[in-house]
């Protein structure tokens, strides 16, 4: 009975150990090749920012437009009319 429970406990810690291990954040920390030489600088995105915010923008204004459009055919077809009684607290 003793040796099934030092087994257990022998299981549990290493099974932490192996999780503990492998909750760590991965870092990227090989710069040479196996023969030794050094691996060229990663290449960086040109103009990145303005490519970000050509694609953002035109997404937010067209959400917008669609919003508005939407809202508007809802209050003209009296599918949602807002009341004037709740405005008042």
């Amino acid at each position: 009975m003793a040796y099934r429970i030092m087994r257990f406990a022998k299981n549990v810690t290493s099974d932490y150990r192996a999780l503990k291990t492998m909750s760590e954040v991965p870092v990227r920390c090989i710069v040479t090749t196996e023969t030794g030489a050094v691996l060229p600088k990663p290449a960086k995105m040109q103009f990145g920012l303005l490519r970000v915010l050509l694609t953002v923008l035109p997404g937010l204004y067209l959400g917008a437009t669609i919003s508005k459009e939407g809202a508007a055919f809802l209050e003209e077809n009296d599918i949602f009319v807002p009341d004037e009684d709740d405005d008042e607290d």
